[in-house]
């Protein structure tokens, strides 16, 4: 799954055009680099999104195409 589809499918960015955006300008990192919006998500990947003053850092433990509201969560848990 595209990185900028499954930041949005987790709602961790509310919408795919964000997502993207926030990928062109570098603001997210895949296991330490820089990532583009196509790049391909895989199951144990480490994103951080870094938007305004708030950052986030999530490890990714599932990858689907769509997911509930209440299920979202199940997606990623967070890193320190």
């Amino acid at each position: 799954m595209r990185l900028d589809k499954y930041l949005k499918v987790s709602r961790i960015i509310k919408r795919r055009t964000v997502a993207n955006e926030a990928c062109d300008a570098g603001r997210v990192t895949v296991n330490g680099k820089p990532a583009r919006a196509s790049y391909d998500v895989k199951v144990g990947d480490i994103i951080e999104v870094s938007l305004g003053a708030r950052s986030i850092k999530i490890r990714v433990l599932e990858v689907s195409e769509y997911t509930t509201k209440e299920n979202a969560d199940r997606l990623f848990e967070a890193v320190n």
